[in-house]
């Protein structure tokens, strides 16, 4: 199915909007505690469960909008529900928190398999947005490896020395933008392995 085409800034919302969310009410009720069917909830844990279904949302419209989804907001809404799912079951936020060490930490595992094949699965997630020749794959897909694995292992870094207000600033401001960044600069540096895609 092709893409229909949606305003840029609209699709940025829904797909930034669900974290900035969180973000927001978790500074809103991080001192309170809820108690829902005798069982005490923190602050953290009921903005985890708000984020899920907020998600949810955001993607379903995403879906309706353009008509497709990639297969990284697939995982990510995977991974997210899953987590979320036990942080809410165990009332324990230590779940949530390791999830992104678990995503990072995957996706520097699949990446470094393909990579010892011989073969870079950053290509087959996201050719479809950047065209490039196999050679800049490759060494976009060793560097961002190399990127994934010092975000897992950052991550793990922050939640276990740090406050719950410094991990989920970090969570949703610094790991993204770091991420941006990166690959914004990579994509700079490997110019001239680019395709030109015809008019």
């Amino acid at each position: 199915m092709s893409q229909k085409p949606i305003n840029p800034i609209l699709k940025q919302i829904l797909e930034l909007g669900p974290t900035v969310a969180f973000f927001v009410l978790y500074l809103k009720i991080k001192e309170k505690t809820f108690t829902i069917a005798g069982t005490e909830y923190s602050g953290f844990i009921m903005a985890t469960i708000v984020f899920v279904p907020v998600l949810l949302a955001a993607m379903g419209a995403l879906w309706a909008l353009t008509g497709k989804l990639s297969r990284m907001q697939i995982f990510t809404a995977f991974m997210v529900i899953f987590f979320g799912g036990l942080t809410a079951w165990f009332n324990d936020k230590t779940f949530f928190m390791m999830k992104t060490t678990i995503v990072y930490g995957l996706f520097t595992v699949l990446l470094g398999i393909g990579l010892l094949r011989g073969r870079s699965y950053l290509k087959y997630v996201m050719e479809e947005f950047l065209p490039m020749q196999d050679e800049g794959w490759m060494k976009l897909t060793r560097r961002v490896t190399a990127l994934f694995a010092a975000l897992a292992i950052g991550n793990e870094i922050v939640w276990r020395t740090m406050s719950e207000e410094t991990w989920v600033t970090i969570e949703t401001f610094a790991f993204p933008a770091v991420t941006f960044v990166f690959l914004w600069s990579q994509i700079v540096m490997l110019q001239k392995y680019l395709i030109e895609q015809p008019e």
